[in-house]
């Protein structure tokens, strides 16, 4: 692969007193990983050689203050701050939030601005970022303010991919905002981005129910069959290969979800749960329906184990490549949807 063909991926560095440092460090620590793309740190140059030198670690930065001047084949490191930071591992800081928010919004912006073709965002405390100028629950809302399109969390791990109707709300609100017009968008962000990002040309669909048991005709709440059931079969009607609503308590320990090339969970925890128990430490976040790539590891700040040196860096270096690989399966989709003589000819 050519210099100039490599990916270009962007991190921000997430929360520095919790992993996310130590996780990006130990993900380009192998000189191997810049074979296939060139990484770009929104951060500092000192403060990422003060997680450097903690750890212990020889990799080497290359500090920028521009994008433009990245360098492939170095880990880039571009200064967004350069005063010193006081990390305190563990610890929940707002003003290590602020410099959470300060790597987003640079590589963010890098991401509109096309000079990063893949955003990895490390992980943030969703308390101590909140501010009068950022008021988001996380990465997910952020995004779908700032790019274009309509943002879908989207647990994936080889072919286990698992969506969301409803994400970070309440849940005693959550059924109350399964609508129609929600039910219809979220399917057909999956449906779409089964298409362009995985390559699946007629994908298959499972919706889980909202209520135990879907309800039980109406015993259990009727928001399955008034709701979800109809609206799914006007979809399924309509060309979508999309089926449900499922039972939610043995779809995952029966192995059904083998049987589908993606599930779409009422809530969260109804989703998250079994993903986390199958694909805990593999697994990625990643934004589906944006007009640009997002991933994450599918964990959190991990205070717990912050700085000790002994976090895992397998889900941060599988969203790396999950991104890489949704960039250019959307890039070979685009192209051979505007020439189709290019799809046959191959």
């Amino acid at each position: 692969m050519k210099k100039e063909e490599k990916v270009i991926v962007g991190i921000s560095v997430g929360d520095l007193n919790g992993i996310g440092p130590e996780i990006i460090i130990k993900a380009y620590e192998d000189n191997r990983s810049l074979e296939l793309s060139t990484p770009v740190i929104f951060a500092s140059g000192k403060t990422m050689q003060f997680f450097k030198t903690h750890f212990k670690s020889k990799i080497n930065f290359f500090n920028i203050d521009d994008v433009k001047n990245l360098v492939h084949g170095k880990v880039n490191v571009v200064n967004v701050w350069k005063e010193p930071v006081k990390i305190e591992f563990g610890k929940e800081d707002k003003t290590i939030g602020e410099y959470a928010i300060k790597s987003l919004e640079a590589a963010t912006n890098a991401l509109k601005a096309g000079l990063v073709d893949v955003l990895v965002t490390a992980p943030i405390n969703k308390h101590n970022i909140q501010s009068e100028k950022f008021n988001f629950p996380g990465h997910t809302n952020y995004l779908a303010k700032e790019l274009d399109g309509k943002s879908l969390m989207f647990m994936v791990s080889g072919n286990l991919r698992v969506g969301l109707l409803t994400d970070h709300v309440p849940l005693k609100e959550a059924a109350n905002h399964i609508t129609e017009e929600l039910i219809r968008e979220k399917i057909e962000i999956v449906a779409t981005s089964l298409v362009q990002d995985f390559g699946i040309s007629k994908p298959r669909i499972a919706v889980l129910a909202i209520n135990p048991h879907a309800g039980d005709n109406g015993v259990i709440g009727n928001e399955d069959d008034v709701v979800l059931r109809p609206t799914l079969e006007n979809i399924r009607e309509e060309g979508t290969l999309v089926y449900g609503p499922y039972s939610a308590d043995s779809f995952f320990g029966s192995n059904n979800y083998k049987n589908f090339d993606a599930v779409i969970a009422s809530y969260h925890d109804q989703g998250l749960i079994p993903f986390k128990t199958i694909a805990f430490g593999a697994g990625v976040n990643y934004t589906a329906g944006l007009n640009k790539v997002r991933t994450s590891p599918d964990h959190g700040t991990a205070y717990e184990i912050a700085g000790k040196g002994t976090a895992d860096e397998n889900s941060f270096v599988q969203a790396i490549y999950t991104g890489i690989k949704i960039f250019k399966n959307r890039k070979d989709y685009n192209l051979y949807s505007k020439n189709p003589l290019k799809k046959a000819a191959k």
